[in-house]
């Protein structure tokens, strides 16, 4: 046998893609030959393909495993599908010459870079099928397969992918593989139908009817398109899944077919490309002809402008100006600059354009070349920079003739607003009615005026050089400047004449009212503290008292006498002031001076002083009358006062007495439980007989209330902690009989001797240190220590407290009654009913069912007791309830507090 293994690998492929060619498609898959439908598949596909080839030499097979055995059409086969000559075959009929025939064609397949894998000549020569097949598959991918290239993938991926392009606007067509994709014969119509539109109508396909489709594809391509029928549609439909190498044959062939139509296709294409960049060369020359054109009629037209160097006469026009120049380098002149770079990419493009596709270069129309339209920009740019020059400058100049024109207007506004109304104030005669102060007062304002009036000297002077200096820089409006100008210095001259005369007349008004003055300044000297002190006097006698007691409203009585007292001497006081008012107002009718108002120095009146010495007259008898009327009313208070306190002090300590005994009759257990009970049902009544005194204190307590008196120096008790006490001893007494009734409860119900209770009673008073009638957490551990409980400090120890604590103190209030003590000691000695124990009766009584019925509950209770036991039952819902059934059992667990009834 000829081993193939190492031939030569040589082929127009990489070394990479060759090794993965050969895995995936060389290699191929003998196991699947084991399918009888995929090798009849196999046979028919690859005995059509070699015929079609065949025949073109004259011939053809009818057994692909025989016909190939003597090698002389396998040789015959790969001459016609390669277009070379094989080595001249053996005639011979021996089983030697057709070993070397097919190693002959063995060898030719292993030239052609095709790794054969375990295909001898000798399994060709014995006729195996298996074999014969792989040969034939790997003769048809190395020939028919491997050269196809779509969008640099090749072989079975480029014909899929070639297969996906040209089927992908059909409907219900998705090719995905070379088996399943092809089995409903829709694939197969729409590449015929995609190249040879008129061949197929395949709207009027369906894709439930597999079998049609197949047979019109298949017909189709063997009538027009020369490509023999190689498969039965009725094999494809009946099997699952189609045999991949079968269906790659045939699509192949169809590749093949439609390869002159592809080719055409690409001319096509070729010519639209050269066309399509044509026309863009196109299309790009004349873009830049109109750009061009465009941006230099734009320069033309703003040259002229910016030339231009006609100056305006107002800052407002030449800053208009200005605007229109910004406006022009931000709003007009941008796209220009970009509409100039982009004539130059253009340009650029265009030339590379033409030179990348061996046209000619670009030659643009006269004056429109890029150096042309440089020139004109660079034109505009010198035009543009000398007229930003000569705006600047002539704002500058405009600039300083505004500056000092409204420098002027600022400065003359402002003398003429500090003159406006001051010739109006010269020329008043205020003086004649002023008082002496007020003479003095103009005298200074008429000072501070020379001054201000010197201090404006300068700005007068100023505002002269300014409107010479305009004069002189021939400002548009210097008529109106100058006419205001000679307006202020006129003014300024009238106001110094002004100012003179006004002075002269001030201080000759002064001497006049100096002596009526000194009247002035004594009367005011003299009034104000005597009027302070009626003021005062009339609001101590108006003034609201509040006292407490008698002692207070003596002291106000006491202080109301010394008042009187001073009465005399300040009405001695009161005739002096008015005395110096009546010398003024003599001065004033011997000299004919015309006083011009009331005292300068004060806003005292002589008429206010008299008003005020009057009223202080008439206060004087009321305030002694209020002041007795409260002394009336603060000794009744104090009567009030101590009736209270008498009774308060004896209700006092007998409530405490009586809550002393009640405590060391519940601690001392003197006598039998009913021994005590009697004694404190006595103790109780004879509390409750006491009642009356408290309601006559509440009754003394209520005329306090209503006196609105607010404290008790003769007790030191209040009606609250009065009225706290008896509640509590009226609380303290119940709850002790209530105890020592429980006490007698629990002794019946748990059988505890007296001498038990006695003894529980001695233990728990020895460790009630404080006497509270309770036992703390600690004071407990020590009585359960003392009786024998281990409790000590361990682990368990703490354990064991914890529990008994937890059936003690179930609120964890952190203290133990005496109740509580007794209870647990009862409960701890004596036998009691658990809930179990009260099942088992149940149970008894139910006849040992786990339920009851109401007959049963009637006839076994009491009646009261049944009906009870009936309303609280809940039904049985057990496997073996019946009608009326009655759940006991949750009942009992109930009754001890085990669960929810």
């Amino acid at each position: 046998m000829v081993d193939y293994h190492g031939a030569n690998n040589q082929s127009l492929y990489s070394a990479g893609e060759q090794q993965t060619y050969m895995e995936q498609e060389n290699d191929w898959d003998r196991d699947l030959l084991l399918d009888p439908a995929w090798e009849k598949q196999q046979r028919k596909t690859f005995t059509a393909w070699c015929n079609s080839h065949l025949r073109k030499a004259g011939t053809q097979i009818e057994n692909i495993e025989e016909d190939f055995r003597d090698g002389l059409k396998l040789m015959l086969l790969l001459e016609v599908i390669s277009g070379e000559r094989l080595p001249k075959p053996e005639r011979g009929k021996m089983r030697v010459h057709k070993i070397n025939n097919v190693n002959k064609a063995l060898d030719f397949i292993a030239s052609k870079g095709v790794k054969l894998v375990s295909i001898g000549a000798e399994e060709i020569v014995d006729g195996n099928a298996k074999m014969t097949l792989g040969m034939i598959w790997t003769i048809i991918l190395r020939f028919a397969i491997q050269d196809i290239s779509v969008e640099e993938t090749s072989a079975k991926e480029g014909l899929l992918l070639w297969c996906q392009r040209k089927t992908a606007p059909y409907k219900n067509v998705n090719v995905q593989n070379f088996h399943i994709s092809w089995k409903d014969g829709l694939a197969f119509n729409a590449l015929i139908h995609r190249h040879r539109p008129e061949l197929i109508d395949y709207d009027k396909l369906r894709k439930d009817d597999p079998v049609t489709n197949l047979n019109n594809a298949f017909e189709v391509a063997e009538r027009y398109l020369d490509i023999p029928k190689m498969l039965d549609a009725e094999d494809i439909v009946g099997t699952l899944r189609p045999d991949e190498k079968a269906i790659m044959t045939y699509v192949s062939c169809f590749y093949h077919a439609f390869s002159g139509a592809q080719k055409a296709e690409t001319a096509a294409n070729r010519i639209c490309k050269v066309l399509a960049v044509n026309q863009e060369n196109e299309h790009l020359m004349e873009d830049y002809e109109k750009l061009a054109s465009d941006l230099l009629e734009w320069i033309r037209r703003t040259i002229p402008w910016l030339e231009n160097r006609a100056p305006e006469k107002t800052m407002t026009e030449m800053q208009q100006k200005l605007e229109d120049f910004r406006d022009y380098r931000r709003v007009h002149k941008p796209p220009k600059v970009q509409e100039k770079c982009q004539l130059e990419i253009n340009f650029n493009t265009l030339q590379t354009k033409l030179r990348l596709s061996n046209r000619p270069a670009f030659m643009p129309s006269e004056g429109r070349m890029v150096s042309d339209i440089n020139g004109a920009w660079h034109k505009l740019e010198g035009a543009e920079k000398g007229y930003e020059e000569w705006l600047l400058n002539e704002i500058r100049r405009l600039e300083r003739l505004d500056h000092l024109a409204e420098k002027f207007r600022q400065k003359a506004a402002i003398h003429e607003s500090w003159t406006d109304g001051k010739e109006t104030m010269l020329t008043q005669k205020d003086y004649e009615t002023a008082t002496l102060s007020e003479i003095k007062a103009l005298l200074k304002k008429h000072e501070a005026f020379e001054s201000d009036l010197a201090a404006h000297q300068d700005r007068v002077e100023q505002i002269a050089a300014i409107a010479q200096e305009l004069n002189e820089l021939d400002y548009y409006d210097s008529p109106s400047v100058n006419a205001r100008c000679q307006k202020i210095c006129e003014q300024w001259d009238a106001l110094g004449s002004l100012t003179q005369n006004r002075r002269e007349s001030l201080e000759r008004t002064e001497k006049q009212l100096e002596s009526i003055d000194e009247l002035y300044l004594e009367y005011a000297k003299r009034a104000a503290p005597f009027n302070n002190w009626m003021e005062g006097a009339m609001e101590d006698l108006q003034d609201m008292f509040i006292v407490h007691n008698i002692e207070e409203i003596q002291g106000l009585i006491t202080a109301h006498d010394q008042f009187k007292s001073t009465l005399p001497e300040a009405n001695k006081e009161r005739e002096a002031i008015q005395a110096i008012q009546a010398e003024v107002q003599k001065i004033a009718q011997y000299n004919g001076i015309k006083l011009a108002g009331n005292n300068p120095y004060t806003t005292i009146t002589p008429q206010s002083i008299d008003k005020k010495w009057e009223k202080v007259q008439q206060l004087v008898p009321q305030r002694d009358q209020a002041l007795q009327e409260e002394l009336a009313r603060q000794q009744s208070n104090d009567h009030l006062r101590r009736q209270f306190a008498n009774q308060a002090n004896m209700i006092g300590p007998w409530i405490q007495n009586k809550m002393e005994e009640i405590g060391r009759i519940s601690i001392e257990m003197n006598g039998t439980l009913e021994d005590q009970l009697t004694h404190l049902r006595q103790y109780e009544q004879s509390i409750i007989e006491y009642k009356p005194n408290i309601d006559q204190l509440e009754g003394d307590h209520q005329l306090i209330q209503e006196a609105l008196i607010f404290d008790n120096k003769y007790t030191s008790y209040t009606m609250e902690h009065l009225r706290v006490g008896w509640e509590q001893l009226l609380t303290t007494i119940a709850r002790t009989i209530n105890e020592i009734e429980n006490q007698i409860l629990t002794r019946d119900a748990k059988g505890i001797s007296q001498e038990q209770l006695h003894e529980y009673r001695t233990s728990f008073n020895h460790f009630d240190k404080d006497h509270s009638g309770v036992l703390q957490a600690e004071e407990f551990k020590a009585c359960l220590i003392s009786l024998g409980y281990d409790v000590e400090n361990n682990k368990q120890g703490d354990a064991e407290f914890a529990r008994i604590m937890g059936i003690v103190d179930p609120n964890n209030s952190g203290a133990v009654t005496f109740q509580a003590f007794i209870d647990f000691m009862s409960r701890e000695t004596t036998d009691t009913d658990t809930a179990d124990q009260v099942i088992a009766s149940f149970k008894i009584l139910a006849g040992d069912k786990n339920y009851i019925t109401a007959e049963e509950l009637r006839r076994e209770l009491p009646p009261d007791q049944a009906e009870y036991c009936i309303a609280r039952m809940a039904p049985y819902t057990g496997p073996d309830a019946v009608p009326g059934a009655l759940d006991y059992m949750s009942f009992s667990t109930a009754l001890y507090g085990e669960s929810d009834l």
